[in-house]
């Protein structure tokens, strides 16, 4: 098969049709791409995805905090950490010399009452959306042959940041009425200010949503409570997605095997990122799927790293053969790039996957 375009192979790959090579894309920690930059691997505003020929772009483009309105408020601060309370009311602490996950401190929202107070805030409007950012992106990727995604959050993760882990999983068990009218209220955000966004600049090629659903060994919430509250919602956004031809990647760290059946039910095309400290086993998961859906990543970050390219050869070598017959995979570690791989070490890991990941 002659070489195609990023934009042909991944369209490709979400279909699992054959294909010249397995896709390429991967995420980075922000202090990793100073740390290269710095080290004069990088221009300062150089875009990864052209230095390292990636398939895809991302474009993440929509705020979906409850209240606009509301200016966050710091509340504590010291030479390290902020904290902040935000327009959805949550409270958190963040890092301010690395990149980090916040940390969750509490949440105003925890019932019915607050939920209802906060409802009426959510509405489908302009400024939600940076449409300049998108439409700038997408020419960007598709003037480099590039597949281009609209990139957010669905609704299991937009109630994380309205509600907290604690309160919204509690509310799957005692009141689940209540976490599926604020799944049922974002998906509909999320579909309007899609229709928005894409009737007035043009579509995408396809639908990225992060959802970090699992932890180490098992998912937060039991397939039945997934399928109870959370499915429903993501079935509603995906049908939209696939009603105007978008293939959706879903997205999510932790082990989310068991939510799967009903991932797949609710019409992902592919899986990403299959966290293996997790548990997550790509090959076993394409043994068991790979008729069926598409999967990037599942390779170790951890082996990247030692920064040893003898381990990084035999993970590579382990993993991508077994899963090359299906055309369904696309190359990316199983978490965000840290500032510990050196520059070489990616730069190997890319060249070697390609290498091992091109069909005869």
């Amino acid at each position: 098969m002659s070489e195609l375009s990023g934009r042909e192979r991944i369209a490709r790959i979400l279909k699992r049709q054959p294909v010249d090579r397995i896709g390429l894309y991967e995420h980075f920690w922000g202090d990793t791409r100073k740390v290269w930059a710095d080290e004069g691997h990088l221009a300062a505003d150089e875009d990864l995805a052209d230095h390292f020929g990636f398939d895809m772009d991302l474009c993440w483009c929509f705020d979906v905090t409850a209240d606009l309105d509301f200016a966050p408020v710091i509340v504590e601060e010291s030479e390290e950490t902020v904290v902040t309370r935000d327009g959805n009311g949550a409270l958190l602490r963040r890092h301010k010399l690395h990149d980090a996950t916040p940390e969750h401190l509490d949440f105003e929202v925890k019932g019915h009452e607050q939920w209802h107070a906060l409802k009426e805030k959510i509405k489908p409007e302009w400024r939600r959306i940076d449409r300049v950012k998108y439409r700038l992106a997408r020419d960007h990727a598709h003037e480099r042959g590039r597949f281009f995604m609209w990139s957010g959050v669905n609704v299991f993760e937009i109630l994380k940041d309205v509600t907290g882990h604690v309160n919204m999983l509690t509310g799957m068990a005692l009141d689940p009425d209540w976490v599926r009218d604020m799944a049922a209220t974002y998906a509909q955000l999320t579909i309007d200010l899609q229709e928005m966004l894409f009737d007035a600049e043009g579509y995408p090629d396809g639908i990225w949503y992060y959802e970090d659903m699992g932890f180490k060994d098992r998912p937060f919430m039991s397939p039945t409570m997934y399928r109870e509250t959370i499915q429903p919602a993501h079935t509603r956004t995906i049908a939209f997605a696939k009603a105007h031809g978008l293939p959706v990647i879903m997205h999510s760290c932790g082990m989310v095997e068991r939510l799967l059946p009903g991932m797949i039910a609710a019409g992902i095309d592919c899986l990403q990122v299959l966290e293996v400290k997790a548990g997550m086993d790509l090959v076993k998961l394409y043994r068991a799927y790979g008729d069926v859906l598409s999967f990037m990543g599942g390779i170790d970050v951890r082996v990247l790293y030692t920064n040893d390219r003898a381990q990084v050869d035999s993970e590579l070598l382990a993993k991508v053969p077994a899963v090359m017959p299906g055309n369904g995979f696309i190359l990316h570690s199983d978490h965000s790039i840290p500032n510990t791989v050196t520059y070489d070490t990616y730069r190997y890991f890319v060249e070697r996957g390609l290498e091992i990941g091109t069909y005869a």
